[in-house]
């Protein structure tokens, strides 16, 4: 199963919690594409990023995409020249969530040709030419695309060894080598990767997630952040669910609580307590916290 589904099956669990108020969020889905198919960001511009949520959410809750539509405005990047790192990736794999025999012939092979002109000499992906390594966020983007085109990364264990390199002495990972301190996003990302490819993580690392856990619900993004955010609740549930490392019931309930304060009765989650937006984003990682404490 691919990263992809493997979020999305959790992500349809949501709706034991969610109740009465799943059809606010089936229809906030429903208002995010336009009339081209496509999904914008917070700016409201169509962009493949979050269309990537778009889609993936309104999959989740069985919401109509309007395939068609879609489809073109994806023809409309042709192969991704131009395209940074994150929208190859994206436009890779919104066609795969839309149904690969729609793709035009060839196009797949193109889009993993230019992802692979991002590998690093570790090993790793990453966006930013200014880095000599992978990260974690990379190495997800790259694996994402790549098994969604139905293909496997060449080299794999070059990219888990170049995970290994950003690994924290506090026993996590960061998104750069020899740090002291890891970031739960990058921790969650490499959990993720390197249990999905089928490779043992020392069971230690769970204790770092819980810790991260806020008094008041959610999870923080690294250890003394003010304030938890949903982004790093979701993922730092689906690392511990990775780990079969069940939360005890007070984390269970606050994290509850905590999503609870971000939910917005026009159907979607902000990302924290100080974000006044709604996107299609965070509110996938709504679902996405929700389907797993509904388990």
């Amino acid at each position: 199963m691919s990263l992809r589904l493997q979020l999305l099956q959790i992500a349809r669990l949501a709706p034991r919690l969610l109740a009465d108020s799943t059809p606010l969020v089936r229809d906030f889905y429903h208002l995010q594409f336009n009339a081209d198919g496509a999904a914008g960001d917070r700016s409201g511009r169509p962009d493949l990023y979050y269309t990537i949520f778009a889609l993936a959410g309104a999959q989740a809750l069985d919401v109509p995409v309007p395939v068609a539509r879609t489809a073109a405005w994806l023809a409309s990047h042709g192969d991704g020249a131009g395209l940074d790192f994150v929208h190859l990736g994206a436009l890779a794999r919104c066609w795969a969530a839309i149904g690969l025999d729609r793709m035009p012939p060839r196009l797949g092979r193109t889009l993993l040709e230019r992802i692979e002109q991002f590998r690093k000499p570790d090993g790793g992906y990453e966006g930013d030419a200014r880095m000599a390594h992978g990260t974690a966020y990379g190495a997800f983007v790259a694996l994402g695309a790549y098994q969604d085109l139905g293909h496997t990364p060449p080299r794999i264990l070059e990219l888990v060894r170049s995970l290994k390199r950003l690994e924290t002495t506090d026993g996590a990972w960061s998104n750069a080598p020899g740090l002291p301190t890891g970031s739960l996003n990058a921790t969650a990302g490499a959990v993720t990767l390197i249990r999905h490819l089928g490779f043992p993580v020392n069971a230690a690392v769970g204790d770092w997630l819980l810790a991260q856990a806020h008094p008041d619900g959610g999870f923080l993004a690294v250890p003394g952040a003010p304030l938890p955010d949903l982004l790093s609740t979701a993922t730092g549930l689906h690392a511990l669910s990775c780990l079969e490392r069940r939360i005890h019931s007070g984390i269970h309930e606050r994290c509850l609580d905590f999503i609870d304060t971000l939910w917005s009765a026009d159907g979607g989650f902000h990302g924290n307590w100080a974000d006044d937006h709604l996107d299609a984003e965070y509110t996938f990682y709504g679902l996405l916290a929700l389907g797993h404490l509904s388990l």
